[in-house]
């Protein structure tokens, strides 16, 4: 039987290869982007069974908007995914304000937000399902990326505590802790590294694999169900 799903950042990465795949397979997606037209081949291709709406997960209001518009024009929504977000790289004490505040906004209080709109959704219509898309880095940590493990441990220790909150309405959860390699493009945001001090002004696009003395291997779960 197909479903119908609701999935942040689906314009690119993990977003991007989910939706993909669902439409293939003959399930329906709600698909939220930042950028116009990004999902243009895939409604082309798809038609209705893909909607996409525009989505900042910096903005509260929006977000309650966007959860709202996509329950009220699909009738129900069985899995809604929290993928959006991004990585920062760069020495704790020289990150700006606002780039921690971004970070934070972004991957922590955006992904709180996404799922306290979705509930009440989820709970009305008798159970459903939140995928929270975070990484191994909500349980081990690496130098240079503590505002992003900031971000991971918390929205991962805030779903442990809610998962039991609307075990008995019939939502579960499932935590996603991708590793590294990661099977997937996704852009990480960082800076040459130097032995004495950091600087991650300006922050520039990782294209290739983050810098070996900020790797380290570790094996993790792939996913993990809640409660």
């Amino acid at each position: 039987m197909s479903k119908t799903w609701l999935i942040t950042g689906a314009s690119a990465g993990l977003g991007r290869l989910m939706t993909e795949r669902l439409l293939t397979r003959g399930d329906r997606v709600v698909g939220t982007v930042r950028r116009e037209g990004a999902l243009a081949d895939l409604q082309t291709e798809h038609g209705d069974r893909l909607a996409v709406t525009m989505l900042d997960l910096t903005d509260k209001v929006g977000i309650r908007a966007a959860v709202d518009g996509a329950f009220g024009r699909m009738g129900r929504i069985d899995v809604a995914v929290s993928n959006a977000g991004y990585g920062l790289f760069g020495a704790a004490e020289e990150l700006t304000d606002a780039e921690i505040d971004h970070q934070i906004a972004t991957n922590l209080t955006g992904s709180i937000q996404f799922i306290r709109a979705a509930i009440p959704h989820l709970r009305r219509q008798g159970g459903g399902r939140i995928v929270q898309v975070s990484s191994e880095g909500g349980q081990i940590a690496y130098p240079s990326f503590s505002l992003y493990h900031a971000t991971k441990w918390g929205i991962e220790g805030f779903i442990e505590s809610v998962a039991q909150e609307v075990a008995p309405f019939g939502i579960d959860f499932i935590i996603v802790e991708p590793g590294r390699p990661a099977p997937i493009s996704a852009p990480v945001w960082c800076a040459p590294r130097r032995w004495r001090s950091m600087t991650i002004r300006p922050l520039v696009r990782c294209d290739g694999p983050l810098p070996r003395e900020a790797l380290r291997s570790r094996a993790m779960p792939r996913a993990r169900s809640m409660p």
